[in-house]
């Protein structure tokens, strides 16, 4: 048996660590939807499994988003969570083809240059030794790596760095302690021993010239050992709990489960999975209220997970999803904030008595909903109907007179309930009216629609329905030749997936213009409804600076397909902002057009203009 005292720090740092894992696994399951156990049960023997594991090896171990996001950045994380698994891997090998067991003790590969000192000068062994030193060399670069981008996030292509808690930093340090530790006890153990490789053995001759190398080895393992053992104890407590909560929520995932309206125990498992990389950071235009921001949601998931969250954090944020596209663990980031304001929001269950009762609906083959917004922007809603009639569609107005919310807004502020009562009212009137399509002019409509009405019938967004209607011949438009970029929103974008489809409308007829910042890099328009504490000011900062951006390219149009998205960037804008629908409107091809009736149309498109 081989057995030094040194190993005891290890021993008890992997026991705790298991014991602790157990439990948090248990009490997370325990709190899954009776569904989701289901899925889970159905879905784990099949191929979905296989498929899992590949992608925990792909992102897990070689971090293949983060490698897209920077490949410096995915150096470092690909160096040392990979480096290190392949440590362990090779050290299993390794005293395989030593002991000719496939059952060794757990810390014996861990240590194996301690308890076997014989020199490895031939066959595997030797073989073996080299990788090992090398993995080891790969994991030091990594480290490297991450020391200096903590000094300068620049090297690695990031703008900040993460504010990391007390426990997070001790947690850092003793992780980037391990493997320099390591080298210096295999090292000074080949200075005596002479089993090294190609860098611990010249490390450990050298060492060996001016010191005691066989008196200082142990000192050397017991604090590998010490290092190892205490940043285990700290990965249930620190941002390094996502190493084992990525896996299983990978392999959840692949199972069929998603966050949804409730907060379960998978939700407690995404939120522990985030590894708090920072990328989320450099993307959220909250950093415009100044260098001490701290609303990301990098800190958002660190303050739920120490029980500090407060309610302003919750609040501060615009929902635009630019942090969900950017996250390289793919968490739901703004459904996690959705469900923390959930438990904090004052819900008004009978502060909906204004609500129609038993009302008659008219009869259409398609039901037009503009939204709030729309009427806040009411050209937006005439220009629909202008289309609808030139175009002779059987539509029903839905709210254009008792305009009613669709509800989201609601949700968004964490008032489930109401906004439940409000759809219900609107999905009634839905039903009743007979139709086989819904057309809305707002995104954020359109996302309630989609996901909270469970209605069978076609949901479309107007930048969707108005290329159906050329297709289908129904609508003709002449070309207006003007130079057009279209600004993608939120909801419509990163929320639901659309972007081509309001650019083949625009390439229909305008000449549109391609920027760098669009569809899913599409920045936010600032005037978001998810944001419940954002004062004017802050409000206008981002406002600015999208409608600056917009106007970089000196267009003659800046387009849109929302009209919160048209609101806020008009402020700003050089260029007139027009929503897709008024730009259809304005050039409708109705018969025969006469030089004089030309003449009309240009006099009206300077006035819209």
């Amino acid at each position: 048996m081989h057995f030094n005292l040194f190993v005891i720090p290890f021993m008890a740092g992997m026991i705790t660590l298991t014991v602790l894992l157990v439990f948090l696994y248990i009490k997370w399951l325990s709190n899954f939807e009776a569904g989701d156990l289901k899925k889970i049960a159905s879905n784990a023997f099949t191929l979905k499994t296989l498929y899992a594991i590949r992608e925990v090896f792909m992102e897990g171990l070689i971090h293949r988003k983060v490698f897209k996001t920077n490949l410096l950045l995915g150096y470092m994380h690909m160096s040392l969570a990979f480096g290190w698994f392949m440590l362990i891997v090779i050290g299993k090998l390794e005293t395989f083809f030593y002991t000719g067991k496939y059952a060794n003790e757990l810390y014996y590969p861990v240590f194996f240059r301690f308890f076997e000192q014989n020199p490895h000068k031939s066959g595997m062994l030797f073989i073996f030794n080299a990788l090992m030193d090398f993995t080891l060399l790969v994991v030091l670069s990594g480290i490297i790596v991450a020391i200096l981008r903590r000094l300068r996030p620049g090297i690695a292509g990031m703008k900040k760095a993460v504010k990391h808690s007390l426990g997070d930093r001790l947690a850092l340090s003793t992780l980037w302690l391990i493997f320099p530790l390591r080298l210096l006890a295999e090292s000074t153990t080949a200075g005596f021993a002479q089993n090294g490789s190609f860098m611990t053995q010249p490390i450990g001759n050298f060492l060996a010239l001016f010191m005691p190398v066989q008196q200082l080895s142990i000192v050397f393992w017991w604090m590998y050992s010490l290092s190892l053992g205490t940043f285990m104890v700290s990965i249930p407590f620190s941002r390094y709990m996502h190493i084992p909560t990525e896996i299983l929520l990978i392999l959840l995932r692949n199972w069929g489960l998603k966050t949804n309206d409730k907060f379960t125990g998978f939700s407690e498992i995404e939120i522990q999975s985030c590894s708090r990389c920072g990328i989320c950071i450099d993307t959220c235009q909250m950093n415009s209220q100044g260098k001490n921001c701290t609303s990301q949601m990098v800190y958002f998931l660190r303050d739920y997970r120490y029980k500090m969250l407060r309610h302003d954090l919750t609040d501060n944020c615009l929902l635009c999803g630019r942090c969900n596209d950017a996250c390289p663990v793919g968490i739901d980031l703004t459904q996690q904030r959705i469900l923390q304001r959930k438990k904090s929001a004052f819900e008004q269950p009978e502060g909906f008595r204004y609500l129609p009762v038993n009302q008659t609906t008219a009869k259409a083959e398609v039901v037009y909903f503009a939204g709030c917004m729309s009427h806040l922007s009411p050209s937006i809603s005439r220009s629909m109907e202008k289309i609808f009639k030139t175009a002779k569609i059987d539509y029903l107005f839905m709210d254009k007179n008792d305009s009613i919310c669709c509800g989201r807004p609601l949700k968004l502020s964490g008032q489930f309930e109401a906004a439940k009562k409000l759809m219900e009212n609107n999905r009634l009137q839905i039903i009743a009216s007979g139709a086989k399509t819904l057309v809305t002019s707002c995104p954020i409509c359109y996302k309630s629609f989609k996901e909270d009405y469970h209605l069978n019938i076609r949901l479309l967004h107007h930048s969707e329905y108005l290329p159906e209607l050329i297709l289908q011949k129904k609508i003709t438009l002449r070309s207006s030749g003007k130079r057009v970029v279209f600004h993608d929103p939120c909801e419509l974008g990163r929320g639901s997936g659309i972007y081509e489809q309001p650019r083949q409308l625009l390439n229909h007829f305008t000449d549109l213009v391609p920027m760098n910042q669009e569809k899913v890099n599409s920045l936010c328009c600032g005037g978001s409804l998810g944001n419940l504490s954002m004062n004017p000011e802050e409000r206008c900062t981002i406002q600015k600076a999208t409608a600056e951006y917009l106007n970089s390219s000196d267009p003659e149009i800046v387009a849109t397909s929302c009209p919160m998205c048209k609101k806020s960037i008009a402020q700003f804008s050089d260029a007139p902002v027009k929503d897709i629908a008024e730009l259809v409107a304005a050039n409708l091809q109705t018969g025969a057009e006469n030089p004089k009736s030309l003449k009309h149309q240009k006099v009206q498109e300077m006035i819209e203009l």
